[in-house]
């Protein structure tokens, strides 16, 4: 009676947990995860410049206003004439409450409509306006 084939050496039944599938499945995830993480990012595209600054810490949903290269107005993913920018933020300002707008503008679109935009941004309401950038590297 030396051999018991229903447990360890004292009689009972083994309780250990193979945890070895569980980490195949959380490594497999992990892997999809940074793979489309990249590729969640919204917006309109634009060729960002770089810059060395900090990070912002976001509590909502912040308000993009974009400028592309060809000189086009877009805040989220709606086009606005620039001649329309400043009562459409207004409009959408009104409400919100915050009055935090973020500019994302191509390194190559004109400077003269950056900075129309930036005005039309105060025009509209704009309490802070930060504007978006590339880290350097």
């Amino acid at each position: 009676m030396a051999a018991s084939g229903s447990g360890n050496q004292f009689g009972r039944p083994m309780s250990e947990i193979n945890v070895t599938p569980f980490v195949d499945v959380m490594l497999v995830l992990l892997v999809i995860f940074m793979v489309t993480a990249p590729l969640m990012q919204t917006g309109v595209e634009v060729d960002l410049p770089e810059t060395k600054t900090q990070p912002m810490r976001m509590k909502d949903e912040p308000l993009v206003l974009t400028v592309k290269k060809d000189g086009a107005v877009f805040v989220g993913r709606t086009e606005v004439p620039m001649e329309e920018l400043a009562t459409k933020l207004e409009a959408i300002f009104e409400g919100r409450d915050t009055k935090e707008l973020f500019l994302r503008a191509d390194k190559e679109a004109p400077y003269g409509q950056v900075a129309k935009a930036m005005a039309a941004a105060r025009e509209g309401g704009a309490g802070k306006l930060g504007m978006v950038t590339e880290p350097e590297g």
